[in-house]
């Protein structure tokens, strides 16, 4: 199968491209910012292609032949608090790529959002739901995916909780009650994978999420206990977790904003087992949080061999 993806150099870009170069397809990813994303750390046999993905003679020019398209293009965070960003990279580009598909004879369209997708007050959440009514309406052959947050090696989840974790001995933590029911990376791949090979998946919206749910407070507590590391939780009230969205909107790289305050008012877990219906059976968190943060004994162990070198 040829198979043009949108957002494959990200987190789950890059896991879903190995399970399917390992199935054979060809595959070619459309990327803005290739030296961000080195070609060295792609399967063998990935075409990554540099260009304008707002630009629809570009997009139609490479969806030329494609039996489908992945849109896994998302982000938490835009610069400022308007929305903006939020609708350009999630709504605009989205209309872009269904008329790309259209105009290029593609049928079989592949987008992911997120559970939530049109609820609640927050720009992200707000554009997601957007997003998926342009599917929708689009006549393509679409299946759209609405995972909860999403796990493993090198995910933005844990990851950077443990990074945060490192620097403090104590986090203040906004909503830290807000209940998740995170959802394996390699299960959202597979869903995706089997989507592509199953006709019957088209028309349908799949909500991905795991067997537990967890609240904020705790998979951060979990976190540290990982690292190995004592620290302080402090849940905040939602005035100050309000305020401190606001002082992070203008800190680089944003690790909280006003819009995550905003998402983090509802909830992120499902009503219909998505992996379920895919007859997928769901990792739990435990299954992989070592090899996520590795483990505490290993750290000691190459911290104490580091000790004994000598001077």
């Amino acid at each position: 199968m040829n198979i043009t993806l949108l957002g494959g150099t990200g987190f789950v870009g890059r896991a879903l491209l190995t399970r399917l170069a390992s199935e054979g397809h060809r595959l070619t990813v459309l990327s803005r910012n290739p030296d961000a994303h080195p070609v060295r750390l792609l399967p063998p046999g990935v075409r990554l292609v540099t260009g304008d993905v707002y630009d629809p003679a570009f997009l139609r020019a490479h969806f030329e032949g494609a039996d489908a398209v992945v849109n896994l293009v998302g982000i938490l965070n835009e610069s400022g608090d308007n929305g903006r960003g939020f609708q350009r990279a999630h709504v605009g580009l989205t209309k872009l790529v269904i008329a790309a598909c259209q105009l290029a004879g593609v049928r079989r369209l592949l987008q992911m959002s997120s559970l939530n997708a049109g609820r609640g007050s927050s720009f992200y959440l707000k554009s997601r739901g957007e997003a998926e009514a342009a599917v929708r309406a689009s006549g393509l052959d679409w299946t759209i995916f609405q995972p909860s947050v999403i796990f493993g090696p090198g995910d933005g989840f844990f990851c950077r909780f443990a990074g945060l974790l490192k620097l403090s001995p104590m986090m203040p933590l906004a909503r830290a009650g807000t209940r998740f029911a995170p959802v394996f990376v390699g299960d959202v791949v597979e869903a995706m994978r089997l989507a592509l090979h199953d006709a019957s998946t088209v028309g349908q919206t799949y909500e991905l999420y795991g067997p537990e749910v967890f609240t904020l407070g705790e998979l951060v507590h979990m976190t540290a206990r990982q690292l190995g590391l004592k620290r302080l939780v402090l849940p905040l009230p939602d005035a100050l977790g309000r305020l401190q969205g606001l002082v992070f909107d203008f800190v680089p790289g944003k690790p909280f904003s006003s819009d995550n305050f905003r998402s983090l008012q509802l909830d992120s877990v499902g009503a219909v087992d998505g992996l379920h219906r895919l007859g997928i059976t769901p990792t739990r968190v435990g299954q992989q949080l070592e090899a996520i943060l590795g483990s505490p004994d290993a750290r000691q162990s190459r911290y104490d061999r580091y000790r004994r070198r000598p001077r």
